[in-house]
């Protein structure tokens, strides 16, 4: 596209999106290093929500490669036993990327050797990008764009130490003065990564403003391996939109996903020249009693459930009495308890009129916001997970 050629990339530009049903220039397969994937798109990783019992659902609605948490690379090294826990897998989960963290050359090349060795994923991704402070004060996570040599290094150890594809996940650098993105990328290219993924805010952005798509198309333009665009992709469109505009050759979903797998399998369909397949409520009520069986059979009764109720909150947000409904089940106990309120509330929705009972339309950002810093409040000392 001759747009990607274009030297002047304007802080705030954005994509003009395409009309419905208009079929994006993406490939239906990809590779990432000698790793196939079904298709090109991609569940990013978040911590404290993309474990076993998410990956699996939104891989049934068509996402092509999960990640998994963001792990800690000294957790790992150090053998520290609730460190492995975030890397549960199974063999339907696959294919699947171990995204760690982490400063120290040494410490991120021995995390991947674990990796590897172990069987626990397919490829590793390091993290440049976390903007939360727990990771930033160690050093990682979107830091470590401040520091490239620190990054060659990093990646040339990893690199080394492993023959599983490696890819890294950035920002577009760390503050709207200190943009390195391209820089970072032919870093990361030159000593062997397999592919890179783009988030185009800046560190100090953090998850607010808007996303700067021309970062993407300035990195793919550069770069021969394969560019993931991630960030304020809210609709199915916004996935044709990403890859039109930038030429990326993936595109990384993640907030939009909460609550909403079913973005997946609708922007598949966009991509393929079908229309969106709504999702009604019946099966959005299936899927949230399917989510806690997961959850809870994961983790227990207890934590399953605990760590179940925010995705309850997203399943429901936009459906009528979702905001009284979300205030009572905030704090309810036991999966009992949580099967029979949310039985009653689709009972409830199942007697209202032939608007209140349409199938759902996700085609429209529904504002899905979560702190990840919550999912690092307890870092250990040494970087590990205690949360």
């Amino acid at each position: 596209m001759e747009g990607l050629r274009c030297k002047v990339f304007s802080l705030h530009w954005r994509p003009t999106p395409p009309k419905l049903g208009a079929k994006s220039i993406a490939r239906k397969t990809m590779k990432i290093g000698n790793l196939h994937l079904p298709n090109n798109l991609i569940m990013a990783p978040l911590a404290g929500i993309t474990d076993l019992a998410f990956r699996t659902i939104v891989r049934r609605y068509g996402c092509g490669l999960c990640y998994t948490e963001m792990v800690s690379a000294d957790g790992l090294a150090r053998g520290h036993r609730k460190t492995f826990g975030y890397l549960r897998s199974e063999p339907g989960d696959r294919p699947l990327i171990a995204q760690i963290f982490g400063s120290d050359p040494d410490v991120l090349a021995a995390a991947a050797r674990v990796i590897e060795e172990g069987g626990l994923a397919d490829a590793v991704d390091i993290n440049m990008g976390c903007p939360v402070k727990p990771v930033i004060r160690r050093g990682a996570g979107a830091a470590l764009m401040r520091d490239p040599e620190k990054i060659r290094l990093i990646l040339q150890a990893t690199r080394k130490a492993m023959t599983l594809p490696l890819t890294v996940k950035i920002r577009a650098g760390w503050s709207p003065k200190e943009k390195n993105a391209l820089e970072i990328a032919r870093i990361a290219e030159q000593e062997g990564a397999d592919a890179i993924a783009v988030h185009p805010r800046t560190a100090s952005q953090g998850f607010s403003g808007r996303s700067d798509w021309s970062v993407i198309a300035q990195i793919k333009e550069a770069l021969k391996i394969p560019v993931i665009g991630n960030g304020d992709v809210e609709t199915p469109d916004d996935v044709s939109a990403m890859i039109d505009s930038t030429g990326c050759d993936a595109v990384m979903i993640g907030r939009s996903a909460l609550g909403n797998p079913w973005i997946f399998r609708d922007a598949l369909r966009l991509r393929a020249g079908e229309g969106t397949e709504l999702a009604d409520p019946e099966e959005k009520a299936r899927l949230i009693r399917e989510h806690l069986e997961r959850s809870v059979g994961l983790y227990g009764e207890e934590t399953g459930v605990k760590c179940f109720r925010k995705h309850l909150f997203w399943y429901t947000r936009g459906l009528r009495g979702s905001a009284a409904f979300r205030k009572e089940a905030g704090t309810i106990t036991g999966k009992s308890n949580v099967l029979a309120k949310v039985s009653a509330y689709f009972e409830e929705l199942a007697g209202g009129s032939a608007d209140e009972k349409k199938a759902l339309d996700f085609s429209e950002n529904l504002n899905i916001s979560f702190n990840q810093s919550e999912a690092f409040s307890r870092l250990g000392p040494g970087g590990t997970e205690e949360r």
